[in-house]
């Protein structure tokens, strides 16, 4: 069993949590037996660029969106999501946090800064001018050369302590255990270079704890040591708990993932140990692309691609391009393969860390449902013009607003809906990520798992003989078996297939990797020739952004084995789950509002999951 479970002895727990001011009594279950869907990546307009974007919306706005509840976006639009999410963290910029919102409510005359007037009367001309005028304050970030004016510490510390104050009795009131979870949480947004190196924040504790601290405010160092002796005060002075997710990594340049400590020395097995006990899950997919793999370094995966086109091009703010040999410390599969070479070397592997999807989105609404794409900020919500649009309106990096993705998702097998339990579940990397579709996904390792485990209360066999995604499997006789289970979205598309992504190191320190296709729908027509599956096939029509769930399956499971398994290698697997072909948010837009696209960007997609890893390390 993975140490940290909360498994018990054939027995289901009550758990004594607070919420919304009272205590509420929770059944926490023997194992989880529910999957629980949120966002941990969401910013207000109390986001120093949200805010600059046009967002409007408070923390209380973006609750009751998640809740399930009609809101009315920034450009006056109503929005509400098809089904509710089970929990969210608000996770505004710690960075100038309310602090354009300042500006634009501060009296003109006061204002004496040349810059700072413009960005103010750029603000107060109407969208166009706000989005122009974050796009040069975004500039000026990436060059250090932010007016004094807008960093005036003393004035900023003020800001964020009456601002997060406000905060953490919304959210507090928001959150309902066992129905709805609200966490409290915060973006460190570092960024060196205008490399995004940024980490989400997210705190297991109640407002009793939360309240003695605030937001950190990063500043311009490479290593997050900073906010890792941060976590570590607020755990030592409060006895509460904390962790930090990694920022899809897309962006970074190759920085977020290094085999190397910050000085370009050898990383030592302190600095690894400290990074996955303060980091167990990161960013997989979101708005801004997704990190799983790139076609430069997986060449053999035909499915490497999705959603890389543009991002890959340059760093956040456009300011640094991107280099082939930038792109191996910016996905995650990489990172993984490099996780098993640092501990063939210095004992410890930085980078065992679980998987999941979030938005990242500027608008306070989380929506990852192509059909129901409210865009990364207020100048891309719906509208005509946003598919052919600049990602940032007037901010010219070669990022196209049509690249983004409508995702996603994060997945937590919790034993409940609490902030303790989904906290937890992350801390376990019991976890895993989709790009919007809301598919359930099992996955466990083991020794001695069969197929005809999948005529039995599987799921208890995976817990009592095995570990779930996010484990560790010790050495043992024989080849490492694995229950793999996916079920579509209830309202969502058919299955394609499901693959093992494998990864491993030889003796010789070199780190290899292979996909396998375990299951798939329509086997007795779809064969394996020349290494490939056949596929699936396409039931897209783009003119009116539909598609027809007659091929595919709904369900697929397997129990399979590791024909290739060698006991002397570190090696770690991990399950990717293809949809049949959708059409994407461009498509629906299309269909909306009768445009004509130029016929190079894509209207349709195969959207997906991935699930956390579980690894497998040698004997002595």
């Amino acid at each position: 069993m993975l140490a940290g479970t909360s498994l018990t002895a054939g027995c289901d727990k009550i758990r004594q949590t607070v919420g919304g001011g009272s205590v509420t009594a929770v059944k926490d279950t023997a194992y989880p037996e529910r999957v629980f869907w949120g966002d941990t990546h969401l910013h207000t307009a109390n986001s120093v660029d949200a805010f600059g974007f046009g967002n409007r919306l408070d923390p209380e706005a973006a609750l009751r969106f998640a809740r399930g509840e009609e809101v009315t976006s920034s450009t006056g639009q109503k929005a509400k999501l098809e089904r509710p999410l089970d929990f969210l963290v608000i996770s505004d910029h710690a960075e100038g946090l309310g602090s354009t919102k300042a500006l634009y409510d501060a009296p003109r005359m006061m204002i004496s800064d040349p810059t700072l007037l413009r960005w103010y009367d750029l603000m107060h001309e109407g969208p166009k001018g706000s989005l122009q005028a974050t796009a040069e304050m975004l500039q000026a970030r990436g060059a250090n050369k932010l007016p004094a004016g807008l960093n005036d510490p003393a004035k900023a510390a003020e800001r964020t302590r009456k601002i997060w104050d406000k905060e953490i009795d919304t959210v507090d009131s928001y959150n309902e255990p066992g129905k709805f979870t609200a966490f409290f949480g915060f973006e460190y947004t570092l960024m060196q270079g205008g490399n995004n190196l940024h980490r989400n924040v997210i705190f297991r504790d109640g407002k009793d704890k939360v309240s003695k601290v605030v937001p950190l405010d990063p500043s311009n160092e490479l290593w997050p040591d900073k906010l890792w002796d941060y976590m570590d005060a607020y755990e030592k002075n409060t006895g509460g708990k904390v962790l930090a997710i990694p920022h899809n990594a897309n962006l970074s340049n190759g920085l977020m993932f290094m085999m190397t400590d910050p000085s370009g020395g050898p990383m030592t097995a302190e600095q690894a140990r400290r990074r996955a006990a303060h980091e167990p899950v990161v960013e997989i997919t979101q708005i801004k692309g997704d990190s799983e793999a790139h076609p430069f370094l997986s060449p053999n995966d035909e499915f490497a691609g999705y959603g890389t086109a543009g991002w890959d091009l340059n760093n956040l703010l456009g300011n640094q391009p991107t280099k082939p040999g930038d792109y191996a410390g910016s996905y995650v599969r990489e990172a993984l393969k490099r996780g098993l070479q640092l501990e063939q070397t210095i004992g410890v592997n930085p980078y065992k860390f679980g998987v999941i999807g979030s938005t990242d989105s500027h608008t306070s609404l989380s929506t990852a449902d192509d059909n129901n794409f409210w865009g990364k900020h207020p100048g891309v919500e719906p509208g005509p013009e946003r598919a052919t649009a600049d990602f940032v309106p007037g901010m010219h990096t070669g990022k196209m607003d049509w690249q983004s993705l409508a995702s996603g998702y994060a997945a937590v097998w919790a034993t409940s809906n609490t902030r303790e339990a989904i906290f937890d579940a992350m801390m376990r990397r019991e976890v895993y990520a989709t790009t919007g579709p809301r598919m359930t996904v099992r996955f466990f390792g083991g020794w001695d798992f069969k197929a005809d485990d999948l005529k039995g209360d599987w799921v208890k066999a995976g817990y009592t003989r095995g570990v779930p995604m996010g484990g560790e499997l010790k050495a043992r006789k024989g080849a490492p078996s694995f229950i793999v289970s996916a079920l579509k979205d209830p309202i969502g598309a058919n299955l394609d297939r499901v693959q093992v992504v494998k990864g491993w190191t030889d003796k010789d320190g070199k780190a290899h990797e292979k996909v396998f296709d375990v299951v798939w729908s329509n086997p007795e027509t779809r064969k394996i020739s020349g290494g490939k599956l056949a596929p699936v096939g396409d039931t897209v029509d783009v003119a009116t952004a539909s598609y027809q769930n007659t091929i595919g399956a709904p369900t697929l499971a397997t129990v399979w084995t590791d024909p290739e398994f060698d006991a002397s290698q570190r090696a770690f697997y991990y399950v990717r789950v293809l949809e049949i072909p959708t059409p994407n948010w461009v498509a629906y837009d299309a269909v909306r509002y009768k445009l004509t696209l130029p016929g190079d960007i894509p209207l349709k997609q195969q959207e997906r999951a991935y699930t956390s890893a579980i690894w497998y390390t040698p004997g002595a």
